[in-house]
């Protein structure tokens, strides 16, 4: 009994090594595996959406469609059985996406009068939801997210910024142009500023007064450079970070070297390492 309870230890261990974003060889293999499913799920989903398509393909859609669910399905399931701390992983923002991606394609079996309701396409598109499951097997969205992070409190300084200059220009063209221009109210005045400022342009609404398109001019420019600076905050912070990555780290089970400071597994042992456990 104690060599059958080793033994499924140890079969967990093996998978939970190989589903949970290893860097090992079957860890890579199986996430590679993964995003093809993943890419060519949402395919399917894309195609059963055009009506040609959906009529004249309809049993190879349904077919396919299946055969990604249960192939999704299996893979939530060995997630849940391997997982360390099982509550965490189910509770978890990936957990519930893996969830979601899967659990819309069973109500349409379950309550199959839903499918002459249109509200049923709402459930089915939540299985786009497995785009988002392609950010969990690449360290380079871990190190994109870590720089919006690291940002986040300039990105909010520079938007409360952004946001007092649409208030005032907007309050100003609701007072300049008047409701007979089509500026009815400062709202109206603060989507125009917006529009402007982001060089949208829509159009529906527009200064007609000298000094309103003067302003329009000065709202055009002012946003033309404003776009950039969010991009120069997150990209700075990203070369900071791939700086201080490219210092050799070593791992502190193996001793392997030039592990960066975004790995959550090294490479040649599949230990899980974080940037506090790094050594240099």
């Amino acid at each position: 009994m104690t060599i059958t309870v080793r033994k499924k230890e140890t079969v967990r261990n093996r998978l939970s090594k190989i589903v949970f974003e290893s860097d090992t060889l079957a860890g890579r293999r199986f996430d590679k595996a993964l995003l093809v499913a993943i890419v060519l799920s949402i395919a399917v989903v894309v195609l059963a959406s055009v009506d040609r398509f959906a009529i004249k393909y309809a049993g190879i859609l349904s077919a396919l469609e299946w055969l990604f669910t249960i192939a999704f399905t299996l893979e939530y399931l060995t997630r849940v059985y391997c997982a360390p701390d099982r509550r965490k992983y189910v509770l978890s923002f990936f957990g519930i996406i893996d969830l979601l991606a899967i659990v819309p394609t069973y109500f349409a079996l379950i309550f199959p009068e839903l499918h002459s309701l249109i509200d049923v396409r709402v459930l089915r598109l939540i299985r786009i939801f497995r785009v988002f499951k392609l950010t969990a097997y690449s360290s380079e969205y871990a190190h994109l997210s870590q720089a919006f992070i690291a940002s986040k409190r300039k990105i909010l300084v520079f938007l409360s910024v952004v946001l007092m200059v649409v208030l005032v220009m907007g309050t100003l063209m609701y007072v300049i142009e008047g409701p007979e221009h089509g500026y009815t109210s400062i709202p109206t005045g603060i989507y125009w500023a917006i529009t402007t400022m982001t060089t949208v342009g829509f159009g529906d609404i527009a200064p007609k007064t000298d000094l309103g398109r003067f302003l329009s001019s000065v709202m055009m420019l002012i946003g033309w450079g404003t776009l950039a600076v969010p991009t120069g905050i997150v990209t700075a912070e990203m070369s900071a970070r791939t700086k201080r990555a490219s210092d050799n780290k070593t791992c502190p089970q193996c001793s392997r070297a030039n592990l960066k400071s975004y790995d959550r597994f090294c490479g040649t042992c599949g230990h899980q390492v974080d940037a506090s456990s790094l050594a240099k």
